[in-house]
């Protein structure tokens, strides 16, 4: 099985070597406005975010007409209306859709990525030029879609919520048989929001050497602290719901960051990986240079004449660190002073006979 710690999103490195990549999750939050997906998508890039990413379903592809019928209200009415059909029929992006919001994010900068719920939203999003397939947890045990997806020839992103470890296992054999090269897995738990003692953070390096590929965090917990964390424990992905109104109509939005979460997420989290730096042990030159002030020296504790013989009594450590250092003394006992010294002086090897 060929695995890599490094993959391409287009022309940007993903992998532990680089900073995070940070995807705005716009899922169905533009409530079916191109002018408001086109705000949303021009905000996450003043943001920092790599991508938008947004999800490929139609009423046909992804709910049977049975399940329809059994949601034909909703008991929120802050965040729904009419019926389940009616919501997704509104939400969907129809395929001259997708054409238009890819433009509008090749306009920007910033990569356009969706979820595709079927093969044949695969070969949209291939020929829309989408530069990897992202694939939602709910189908890590769908493999006519993984199959899809690995033969597009683009980096697949795979969700791992509702999944056990053999069912990813399973999944990820299945991309691997179908050519998919690139992978990076999201570490994922699908509730909206987890508590916090159920997101298993700890599952990031488990994958990491249960797959030899990058790993990252898909995040449904409210705040960003938990991103942060996250990168910490080695994901090189972030993907956060977005949107630029918590209390606007719809399924995601209130539980989603808004620009100013997610400005701050962007920040935090390249924050946190500049600061992991290296394992090998540093001192920077800046600390060189402060150590010089902040350590000590051997200074003469009281007024001695040339000629003392000097003993642990006469001496004492004080700041700066700039003449004999304070784990030297040893090899300043009985040496003679060359000259008469003062309470204080910072002694030097010249002081010595």
């Amino acid at each position: 099985m060929k695995t890599t710690q490094t993959i391409h999103i287009a022309d940007r490195a993903v992998g532990p070597a680089h900073r995070p990549y940070v995807i705005a999750e716009i899922g169905s939050n533009h409530n079916g406005d191109i002018d408001l997906a086109k705000e949303m998508i021009v905000r996450a890039k003043q943001c920092g975010a790599d991508a938008v990413k947004f999800q490929s379903w139609s009423t046909t592809s992804l709910i049977s007409t049975a399940e329809y019928a059994r949601n034909t209200e909703y008991a929120d009415k802050d965040r729904h209306f009419g019926t389940l059909y009616q919501m997704v029929e509104r939400y969907q992006f129809t395929p001259e859709q997708h054409y238009e919001v890819a433009a509008i994010c090749k306009d920007v900068g910033i990569h356009f990525l969706s979820s595709a719920f079927c093969p044949q939203e695969v070969n949209l999003l291939v020929d829309v030029g989408a530069p990897a397939i992202k694939i939602a947890s709910m189908d890590v045990n769908h493999p006519l879609l993984l199959e899809a997806a690995a033969r597009s020839g683009k980096p697949v992103i795979l969700s791992t919520g509702l999944s056990s470890l053999d069912e990813v296992s399973s999944a990820v054999a299945t991309l691997r048989r179908n050519g998919c090269e690139q992978l990076v897995l999201l570490h994922c738990v699908s509730i909206y929001p987890p508590d916090p003692k159920e997101v298993n953070l700890r599952n990031i390096p488990m994958l990491g050497e249960a797959f030899g590929v990058p790993i990252g965090f898909s995040d449904h917990s409210l705040g960003t602290h938990l991103a942060v964390a996250a990168v910490a424990l080695g994901a090189v992905m972030v993907e956060k719901h977005y949107t630029l109104d918590k209390t606007m109509e719809g399924w995601d939005h209130w539980m989603s960051a808004d620009p100013q979460e997610l400005e701050r997420l962007c920040k935090d989290v390249g924050d946190a990986f500049d600061a992991l730096g290296a394992s090998d042990r540093r001192v920077s030159a800046a600390e060189m240079e402060k150590r010089r002030k902040f350590r000590r020296c051997v200074v003469i504790r009281h007024q001695l004449k040339s000629g003392h013989v000097l003993r642990l009594e006469d001496l004492d450590f004080k700041r700066p660190g700039t003449g004999i250092r304070p784990d030297e003394y040893p090899y300043v006992l009985g040496r003679r002073l060359a000259r008469d010294l003062e309470a204080d002086h910072e002694l030097s090897w010249s002081d010595l006979a």
